[in-house]
């Protein structure tokens, strides 16, 4: 395949996945009153979080695909207090707004098992917040179209360990109470965390390993989906229900 057809794909599959997700938002917000009244602070934090990743992955595809479009992967951008490439500002976008996405994450475990935090979820919050310093320092250079080493490593350290931790306060609660869709959910996690790992590490080296974004991406899509098949009464692509439907099981 020619670099050229390569571009398009990848601006093709970005502008779908934006489409997506905006539309599960949408969708999650429209239908909220649906959702049985004791499962909503869930279904709210779920909009929340999944919000926070379309707004992000806005500024990381998008302006990606905006500068494949202008036909210069190097497309600059002056505003104030940054200066550099349009990808490097929109990585610096969803680099944040992940952060958040699971430090949002943490808060529906809570809600979903009614637990309080503990010394895990203390921490794993904590070292949100360091990944959220460590963003700001100006070793990053988010300037750049590749990331650069070995800060994109150190950066994504923190997160690395906040989604996996996050991922096992999910599994060992979701083994505890049989909750399938949370095992789902964490599944998925893990595989977007075994994509990306790769590439964060080895990216510079192997350019083709930009590909494994895709799979990536895809998984968070389904946390997405799991989320609302389990809280919302109606298919995803069902009509909308005029009164909510009660309860739902937590299995």
């Amino acid at each position: 395949m020619s670099e050229t057809a390569l571009i398009w794909a990848e601006v093709t599959f970005n502008l779908a996945y934006l489409a997506a997700i905006w539309w599960l938002v949408i969708i999650m917000i429209r239908r909220r009153p649906t959702v049985a009244p004791d499962q909503r602070r869930t279904a709210n934090l779920f909009i929340l979080a999944f919000g926070l990743l379309a707004l992000g992955d806005t500024g990381h595809v998008g302006f990606r695909a905006a500068a494949f479009l202008q036909g210069n992967l190097e497309a600059r951008v002056q505003l104030p207090g940054y200066s550099g490439s349009l990808v490097g500002l929109g990585a610096l976008a969803t680099a944040f707004t992940v952060t958040l996405f699971y430090m949002v994450m943490l808060e529906i475990w809570r809600t979903r098992f009614e637990t309080e935090h503990g010394m895990v979820s203390a921490v794993l919050l904590f070292i949100g917040l360091v990944r959220l310093g460590l963003m700001a320092l100006p070793f990053n250079q988010w300037g750049e179209v590749v990331p650069v080493q070995p800060w994109s490593t150190i950066r994504n350290i923190p997160l690395t360990i906040l989604g996996l931790g996050a991922a096992g306060l999910f599994l060992v609660d979701g083994i505890k109470a049989k909750d399938r869709t949370f095992l789902k959910i964490t599944a998925a996690i893990l595989v977007s965390f075994a994509c990306y790992i790769p590439v964060i590490l080895w990216v510079q080296q192997m350019p083709l390993l930009g590909m494994l974004m895709i799979p990536k991406t895809l998984a968070y899509l389904a946390v997405g989906y799991f989320a609302y098949q389990d809280l919302y009464p109606q298919p995803l692509f069902g009509a909308q229900a005029e009164e909510p439907q009660g309860p739902i099981s937590e299995a």
